[in-house]
């Protein structure tokens, strides 16, 4: 299938961010849908829960999330009749990032044994993943278009364009409950080990050179 990525940016910049998810979901059969339930996810899944109710939308929980976000996932699964399927990592392999906390040691080997792998198999059965990353977190992100192209498959970001005053009048708007972890001072959050309060991305491995665990790169 031969894609006019640009054509498709084109047509989506214009809209409202509504329109942009039906717009991939008419033109792509095949959509895979990934949520962390982290502070700015509320937004997408809210769409989504009226754009395409009962869709399937994947959490990775990768062993190491923080109780928070595990509760504000069950919470916003009830209050927006989600249909969430949890990905879990190889529990051998889980076991040994333990063992050796690699997220010291390794931070990449744990995030591709934890984060990357339980989704490598799934990503086949799909022609476009969407997730709700927002391009203000960081450099990387604010660079990116709505819709790209990656090695193995189109990636959709309907809310990159977005900033913070957008998320936070449109979770007001609607009256959308918060991770509980952002009234702690983290603004993004991520596997306990790893994620520390800051603003933006800065609390990701804050100690590392490291910005992202690989599922966005």
């Amino acid at each position: 299938m031969v894609v006019d990525k640009a054509k498709i940016n084109r047509t989506l910049s214009p809209k409202l961010v509504d329109a942009r998810v039906a717009q991939v979901f008419n033109t792509f059969k095949k959509v895979l849908v990934t949520s962390s339930f982290g502070t700015t996810s509320a937004v997408l899944l809210h769409i989504l829960s009226r754009v395409k109710p009962g869709y399937p939308i994947y959490f990775i929980d990768t062993g190491y999330h923080f109780q928070e976000t595990l509760e504000y996932k069950e919470r916003l699964t009830q209050l927006l009749d989600l249909n969430v399927v949890d990905l879990h990592p190889d529990s051998s392999k889980h076991q040994l990032t333990r063992e050796k906390q690699l997220w010291a040691s390794d931070p990449d080997e744990c995030c591709r044994i934890n984060k990357l792998e339980p989704l490598q198999d799934l990503k086949q059965q799909f022609s476009i993943w969407m997730s709700g990353l927002i391009g203000y977190q960081n450099r990387y992100r604010s660079n990116l278009d709505i819709v790209i192209e990656k090695t193995e498959m189109l990636r959709c970001y309907p809310l990159v364009d977005w900033n913070k005053s957008m998320v936070d009048e449109y979770m007001e708007m609607y009256g959308l409950p918060r991770n509980p972890l952002q009234q702690q001072g983290y603004s993004s959050v991520g596997c306990t080990h790893c994620t520390v309060p800051a603003e933006g991305r800065d609390g990701r491995w804050s100690d590392m050179e490291k910005t992202e665990c690989g599922l966005h790169r």
